[in-house]
């Protein structure tokens, strides 16, 4: 039995063991059917021309992993920011870890999409607002035919919430592979404000597959940070779907900063739905050995007067692959749009490779868009300059491509994670360097 046809007959064991009202049923009985049809995406369609998942669906995935693996916190501590307070949804092989939680229902609501899914109070959110953003492709379908378990984060109009809220999903190598599929569901009120900061880590050498859908919806002048490490180990593999649906005066940034894994595919949807919207979308690759991470990121303009900003930077290592696919689509009623997107990167090895594709489709006459990309190697003459004044080609190597990746860095708005981030990037540039931010 293929893993399609393993996934299919687990669909029906699935239901009968989870507690949810008829309009989740409906749905989630729906999107089984779409990704029986379509099956697992291949390099035959255009939108993973780059990316082939053969080798990694050859694994025989546990879908519902049989055992729970307790972890103490201090051996998961290094994966949390610990220097500030925070709000926490831990999730280990897929199963909620409540003593290495902290939710709360005081004013907001940041807790589990299983309750949500499942409890009376949560239902009106639920039909608004549960895979209204999701398209209706093979891999989100697959997602929501088994979404039972992630984060649930609602937060009431005018309310700011005071600290950051962590999503942490952990894998512990209890099965010889495990397939996770968590599902997050982000409500953010008018004129309410909220950071978030999400990490998939594996703490094995078995694989994992994780195949991720966030939605996240930000009302009328509403503020959402959404951040992303990825800086796992490389048997990890994870294929993330993030959309995002703004209304007027919102706005909305997803930083994605991609440092390990096997492959790492991103799809980043925007939907800008009202007037004077900004959309931000950023992103660091730094990767090496046989590495893949693949950005496939689209901004859909649909109302007038606004903007959206695209920055990726890659810096790509022994025979690893980089690939960019970034689309922006500006409908004809969408005039004075602004957008702009850019793709630069840098390639260390010669065995090293980049597919980029940026583009434009423009339907209205009165917009200013602009996109590029660039893929190089370090400037010889820099080099030259900063080991004439005695620094070391190594640490000389690491600044030039520090300061390729900063100008990303520098709209972080939480300064405890840019210094976590920073070290990151110090270490997977093999250096010591006390960069002070």
């Amino acid at each position: 039995m293929d893993l399609k046809e393993k996934l299919v007959s687990s669909f029906l064991a699935l239901e009968n063991k989870v507690d949810i009202d008829s309009y989740v049923h409906d749905v989630r009985t729906d999107a089984i059917k779409i990704f029986e049809d379509q099956g697992f995406p291949s390099k035959k369609e255009e939108a993973w021309k780059y990316t082939s998942l053969n080798s990694i669906l050859k694994e025989d995935y546990s879908v519902f992993p049989k055992q729970e693996n307790a972890l103490e916190f201090k051996d998961i501590k290094k994966y949390f920011i610990h220097d500030i307070d925070t709000y926490k949804i831990v999730f280990i092989d897929g199963k909620y870890a409540s003593h290495l939680s902290q939710t709360t229902h005081d004013g907001i609501d940041v807790c589990l999409m299983s309750a949500a899914l499942s409890k009376p109070k949560y239902q009106l959110v639920i039909k608004n607002y549960f895979n209204k953003a999701a398209e209706k492709d093979s891999l989100t379908s697959l997602n929501t035919a088994f979404s039972c378990e992630g984060a649930y984060i609602h937060i009431p109009k005018n309310k700011i919430v005071e600290k950051p809220i962590q999503i942490l999903h952990f894998s512990t190598g209890n099965e010889s592979a495990t397939m996770l599929q968590p599902r997050n569901l982000v409500v953010v009120g008018e004129n309410a404000h909220v950071q978030i900061i999400e990490r998939h880590q594996s703490l094995t050498e078995n694989p994992v597959l994780t195949n991720s859908v966030t939605e996240i919806f930000a009302s009328k002048r509403a503020i959402v940070d959404f951040y992303k490490i990825q800086n796992d180990n490389e048997n990890a593999t994870l294929i993330d779907h993030t959309f995002v649906k703004q209304s007027r005066e919102s706005f909305a940034s997803v930083h994605t900063f991609s440092f390990g894994g096997k492959l790492i595919r991103n799809n980043l949807n925007f939907y800008q739905e009202g007037e004077r919207i900004d959309s931000t979308l950023k992103g660091i690759t730094i990767i090496g050995n046989k590495q893949h991470v693949d950005h496939n990121t689209l901004v859909h303009h649909i109302e007038p007067n606004c903007e959206s900003h695209q920055d990726y930077k890659g810096i790509f290592d022994g025979k690893s692959t980089g690939v960019f696919n970034g689309k922006v689509l500006v409908n004809k009623e969408a005039q004075k749009t602004n957008a702009f997107q850019a793709n630069n990167n840098i390639l260390i090895s010669d065995k090293a490779s980049i597919n980029t594709k940026p583009q434009l489709e423009i339907f209205a006459d009165d917009v200013k868009c602009s996109h590029g990309c660039t893929i190089g190697q370090l400037d010889e003459s820099a080099m030259f300059y900063m080991q004439a004044r005695g620094i070391p080609e190594k640490e000389a190597k690491a600044l030039l491509m520090f300061a390729f990746s900063n100008n990303v860095l520098s709209s972080v708005k939480i300064p405890e994670l840019k210094q976590r981030i920073t070290k990151i990037i110090a270490s997977k540039l093999g250096v010591n360097i006390g960069f002070d931010l």
